[in-house]
């Protein structure tokens, strides 16, 4: 009764509004009831043209298929899968705090030269990951951090987008408050972590987010800095399974499972920290 009692304190254009909004909400929804229908095609599906929406004979073949060619891997899935759940946690505590501890001094402390340190961070977001990929492979070569979980992670802890919205935050904190604390004796770490951190963590959870799509999809760690498989992650797996095959046809149930395999995890983890996303993009101060 609450609902349509709200409902009727709308005037004509707030009802139109809403419409359009829901109507927006699903066709947004379309890629994600695509890609779920799209792994439980069976194969006379999965070619048919003109292509179907919605799955009309539904199976979880290409699951058992994408099963069946893990196990017959030489490295056992669950490595890989152990592998990324190991990257992407580290990586998404890591990036936040680094990014944290980068955007503190910069945004607060104001030492000579702050402005130029953070205009160069925000410039190395022109350059393409091509461009930086030969400086990295040289610098993970020469830590001898080749073949362990820190050369995964390496390359992912310089994160400018991360630098740049904790700093947006961070900016919006009265130096008063810092100064005040100050005054009654905390430290520089003690304010970070008591007084800096709760008020970002709108911005944190953003990154976490970011960090964790980046890492649990990226391939070029395991193709580049790993030679040994059994430090390889669960992407890089995901993308042998149609290579270096004799047609195009073969596979294609599995790599569609693989597909949602992939997918799941990172809509769970934004599902989980929407509402500090939401925050952070109308976060206008503090109150």
């Amino acid at each position: 009764m609450r609902k349509i009692s709200r409902l009727n304190r709308l005037d004509g254009f707030q009802k139109l509004l809403t419409l359009l909004l829901i109507a927006i909400s699903v066709f947004m929804l379309l890629p994600l009831v695509y890609i779920f229908n799209h792994s439980l095609k069976p194969y006379h599906e999965l070619f048919v043209y003109p292509p179907n929406f919605f799955v009309r004979e539904p199976s979880f073949q290409n699951f058992v298929e994408l099963f069946l060619v893990a196990k017959s891997s030489a490295v056992p899935i669950t490595r890989y899968l152990f592998n990324s759940v190991v990257i992407s946690g580290l990586a998404v505590v890591l990036v936040t705090m680094v990014s944290a501890l980068c955007a503190y001094p910069i945004s607060k402390h104001q030492f000579p030269g702050h402005k130029i340190v953070f205009s160069t961070i925000i410039l190395t977001l022109m350059f393409a990951p091509e461009a930086v990929q030969m400086p990295r492979y040289l610098v993970v070569s020469h830590l001898g951090i080749m073949n362990t979980y820190f050369g995964h992670i390496l390359p992912l802890l310089a994160m400018p987008v991360g630098v740049f919205l904790m700093k947006q935050f961070i900016d919006q904190l009265p130096g008063e408050l810092i100064e005040a604390a100050k005054i009654d004796g905390a430290g520089e770490w003690l304010i970070f972590t008591r007084i800096v951190m709760p008020v970002i963590m709108p911005a944190v959870a953003t990154v976490a987010i970011l960090t964790f799509q980046h890492s649990w999809g990226n391939v070029e760690t395991s193709a580049y800095f790993m030679q040994d498989d059994e430090m390889k992650n669960f992407p890089y797996f995901l993308s042998t399974l149609t290579n270096n095959l004799a047609n195009s046809v073969a596979r294609q149930g599995a790599a569609a499972a693989a597909a949602v395999v992939m997918f799941v995890p990172n809509l769970l983890v934004f599902l989980f920290f929407q509402s500090k996303v939401i925050e952070t993009m109308a976060h206008s101060g503090i109150k």
